[in-house]
């Protein structure tokens, strides 16, 4: 990547169509469409997206509302839609093979779901995910607190990375096995698509709402141009404000902000990489907010989530095997848990309903990996034994181990992979059973 292609502003912002739902009735209609992911005067993009564009629509609803989505797949092959980090019903959760069929070219399947946990979530393919996401199959999925902090601007910002060609197209080379094997698809070009507004102003609050919908980027982020705080992760707010430092996110990952606007410069969000730091995209910044006084951020309301029982938490070990300079090169499968690449007819463990787990993650790998559960959040457990954030994705570096504790009262199967969605495709992925 060089330096041009990171100096994006909110010029670009028209990718990001908003649609706000309150338990209406939609449709949500994955197809071709045609994006602008180059600076203007570049060529246009050939993508998939939702209702004609990508990111797909904001959807948006109270905490405890229903949504009702009708999705309609016609980009030509099968598709389906999982909505991550929202516990649901299994049946909704969107993986073919697992909780639904996939929806075939010109189909169309009927979701139906309560949110339970206000936060922020986002939606994707859940159907050759690594190719379908890289082409833009994905969207914001919000769901307010009933009470919501008080706050002047509420700000999506999904970041991406896009491997271009010169004539302005994705890149062929989906399934390459030496990304797979090695960091995953890494793109050439990078950006944060900010969600357009009308105005933000020095003294402003404003609640940032980062996801990383990158494949398989993991992104340090900082922030130029507000002073604020930490309040949730993954969707779920934490206890206490955390200092606003150190940002990292892996892919799927999620951090809720909300910061005070300190300077007349715009809010920039950079890439801080050993070429040097680079500009993924910048809010502007326009007059002065001479109303608002400076108060302390709080913390966010909880999200009701069942106490683990830790005296009798099942415990367990995954293991991460493979990648390039593994044996398991010379077999079936780059990547594995526990020695088994890909999915099978025997779950990695089955529980019964309300069963807590303590699961100890081990990367034995050259590699990082973004560990993702579906249809639960789980807590990190810190270097102290005290258990931290909640997290429906936890990042594990390479040669680490990380323990998580797991309350598993959403009955059904549920996958448990890889969010480097090329790591996924190439075996590291398994399933829970909860009863």
């Amino acid at each position: 990547m060089n330096r041009r292609d990171f100096l994006i502003t909110t010029s670009a912002v028209t990718l990001f169509p908003c649609f706000a739902l309150a338990s209406a009735p939609m449709e949500l209609v994955a197809e071709q469409v045609s994006a602008q992911i180059l600076p203007e005067g570049e060529p246009a993009t050939p993508m998939l997206g939702f209702n004609g564009g990508t990111p797909g629509p904001v959807l948006r609803a109270l905490q405890g509302e229903v949504f009702d989505i009708r999705f309609q797949n016609q980009i030509g092959e099968g598709s389906a839609v999982h909505w991550h980090g929202l516990r649901i019903d299994n049946a909704m959760d969107g993986v073919p093979g697992m909780t639904q069929e996939v929806v075939e070219a010109d189909g169309e399947f009927e979701y139906s779901f309560r949110a339970p946990d206000a936060g922020t979530f986002w939606y994707h393919s859940h159907n050759r995910s690594w190719e379908q996401v890289a082409k833009g199959l994905y969207g914001p999925l919000i769901v307010d607190e009933l009470t919501p902090p008080d706050v002047d601007h509420d700000l999506i910002v999904m970041i991406d990375d896009w491997r271009m060609s010169e004539n302005g197209t994705l890149a062929d080379g989906f399934e390459n096995m030496h990304d797979q094997a090695h960091q995953g698809r890494l793109g050439n070009f990078a950006r944060a698509l900010v969600e357009p507004i009308t105005q933000v102003r020095r003294g402003d609050r404003v609640r940032l709402r980062l996801i990383n919908v990158a494949t398989d980027r993991i992104f340090p982020v900082e922030l130029d141009g507000v002073e604020g705080s930490v309040v949730a992760l993954d969707g779920m707010p934490l206890t206490q404000p955390q200092e606003l430092s150190g940002l990292l996110l892996a892919p799927a990952q999620r951090v809720d902000i909300i910061a005070d606007v300190s300077s007349t410069s715009p809010i920039s969000f950079i890439f801080p990489t050993r070429d040097g730091p680079y500009l993924l995209g910048e809010v502007p910044v326009v007059g002065v907010n001479a109303i608002r006084q400076p108060t302390e951020i709080s913390a966010l309301p909880p999200n009701e989530i069942t106490q683990p029982d830790m005296d009798n938490a099942v415990p367990l070990t995954l293991t991460m095997e493979g990648g390039a300079m593994s044996r398991r090169m010379m077999g079936d499968g780059i990547w594995a848990f526990n020695g088994q690449s890909g999915l099978t007819d025997t779950p990695f463990h089955s529980f019964e309903r309300g069963q807590t787990a303590r699961i100890r993650l081990v990367n034995d790998t050259r590699f990082p990996h973004g560990i993702h559960l579906h249809g639960h959040h789980f807590s990190e457990v810190e270097t102290d034994g005290t258990l931290g954030a909640l997290r429906d994705t936890t990042f594990v570096d390479a040669g680490e181990t990380r323990d998580i504790v797991c309350v598993f009262d959403n009955p059904g199967n549920w996958l448990l992979h890889c969010h480097m969605l090329g790591h996924q495709a190439a075996g590291m992925k398994t399933w829970i059973e909860v009863a």
